[in-house]
C-alpha cells in the first residue's frame, strides 16, 4: 500500500500513546510510504519549534527519511484546505495516484 503520512500522525506517533503510534509502530514499516521535501521540512521545522528537538537527534526521523520515497509534488491549481500544510499532503496524495510517484 502506497501511504503520504501527515506530519501531524507522525509527531503524534512520537509523542503519545494512541491511534497515530500504532499507525506509526504497526502499520508504517508494512506500506511503500512517499513523502515531499517540504513534507520533511514541515516535520523538521514543528520538532523544532514544538519540542526543541532536531531531527538529526532522532534516528527514528532518520529511519523515516531513509524509508519514504521523496517525490516531486507541484502545488495544487487552487487551495483545498484551510491548511496550507494539508494542501501539500493531497498534491503529494494526488501525483501517486496519477501513478507518478
Amino acid at each position: 500500500m502506497k501511504l503520504v503520512v501527515d506530519t501531524n500522525v507522525l509527531i503524534a506517533g512520537l509523542v503519545a500513546e494512541g491511534l497515530c503510534r500504532d499507525i506509526v509502530k504497526r502499520r508504517l514499516p508494512f506500506c511503500e510510504l512517499f513523502t515531499s521535501r517540504a513534507l520533511l521540512d514541515e516535520l523538521a521545522g514543528k520538532l523544532r519549534e514544538k519540542f526543541g528537538i532536531r531531527p538529526q537527534d532522532l534516528p527514528l526521523l532518520r529511519a523515516y527519511e531513509d524509508a519514504a520515497t521523496v517525490v516531486n509534488a507541484k502545488r495544487l491549481l487552487k487551495p483545498v484546505c484551510r491548511d496550507a500544510d494539508d494542501d501539500e499532503v493531497l498534491a503529494t496524495e494526488e501525483l501517486l495516484s496519477r501513478g507518478l510517484g
